[in-house]
């Protein structure tokens, strides 16, 4: 299946550090870790300074760190890739579509969240 996003919002970050295209961010620039609230999913790789776009409402394109099922409720992992959200950590997104193993790209619909 065809991965594939339909952003509501894309804001410009500058980042602070190292991040991956398809991975959580957080509001403060940095590829997101475990359990960590985030601004939204990068769509290109950059370096800290640099300024990508960030998905922050609507469906996004991530990297999945993890197997889940469509429907899954996901959080980021300590690389900002997607799995499955189980007791703790911030809900950051919805699974539209699963994924059969770690690096797949997915579509997932994209919760607003506060940790």
């Amino acid at each position: 299946m065809s991965a594939q996003s339909v952003a509501i919002l894309t804001l410009t970050s500058v980042l602070t550090g190292t991040v991956s295209a398809g991975r959580f961010v957080t509001p403060a620039g940095a590829q997101a870790g475990a359990d960590a609230n985030t601004l939204g999913v990068s769509r290109s790789s950059g370096v800290s300074g640099n300024a990508v776009p960030v998905d922050v409402a609507g469906t996004a394109t991530i990297e999945a760190g993890a197997a889940f099922a469509a429907g899954a409720t996901l959080k980021s992992d300590s690389s900002g890739r997607a799995i499955t959200w189980v007791t703790s950590g911030a809900k950051v997104a919805l699974a539209l579509q699963a994924a059969g193993a770690a690096g797949q790209l997915v579509e997932v619909l994209l919760i607003q969240n506060v940790a």
